[in-house]
């Protein structure tokens, strides 16, 4: 699990999209921030989440909530997570297998360092896909999904626009290069 105060939760800068829901069991619950709400599938499977942004992001971890204490057969057994640009090029990034699971599930999914040093993915699509539920259940309950991105702090922002050309050095411009 990456630090909280390294990383920052990007999910409300995607479009989601699930595969199938019950009325009123659907993304809206699923990015709530409450865990006794859920986002519950209605029909065949493949059961999916799409999280799709308007700009190549870059990706460090995914957190899930889920309560198999509560949701019995329609807690998730094993998850794919892939990445892409849109859903015809997407590649599994990590398969994820759980065994009644409780709580936070955080998925550390960077493939190359950023500046920082940490791992990331820069991707444009991610998609979840529930491959199997605990007892061979046929629907899903996921209760919350949050995607994670590194937090650049303010020493890399200084150092990067120094590195861009962006240090003042005459009077003019220096009396405006902070902000009080």
């Amino acid at each position: 699990m990456i630090p909280k105060n390294e990383k920052r939760e990007i999910g409300d800068e995607a479009v989601w999209s699930l595969s199938t829901a019950k009325p009123g069991n659907g993304v809206e619950q699923l990015r709530d921030d409450n865990n006794d709400t859920y986002w519950q599938s209605d029909g065949s499977q493949p059961h999916l989440i799409n999280i799709q942004f308007h700009k190549k992001m870059s990706i460090v971890e995914v957190g899930f909530y889920l309560d198999y204490k509560l949701d019995e057969s329609y807690t998730p057994k094993k998850l794919s997570v892939r990445a892409g640009t849109t859903f015809h090029d997407l590649e599994e990034v990590h398969l994820l297998e759980l065994e009644e699971p409780n709580g936070w599930i955080y998925l550390p999914i960077g493939k190359i360092a950023n500046h920082g040093g940490q791992k990331v993915l820069r991707t444009h699509f991610l998609q979840i896909e529930v491959l199997a539920m605990h007892q061979n259940g046929r629907d899903t309950h996921i209760r919350q999904v949050k995607i994670y991105g590194p937090r650049q702090s303010s020493n890399h922002r200084m150092l990067h626009s120094a590195q861009a050309g962006g240090q003042f050095t005459s009077s003019e411009f220096l009396q405006f290069s902070c902000i009080r």
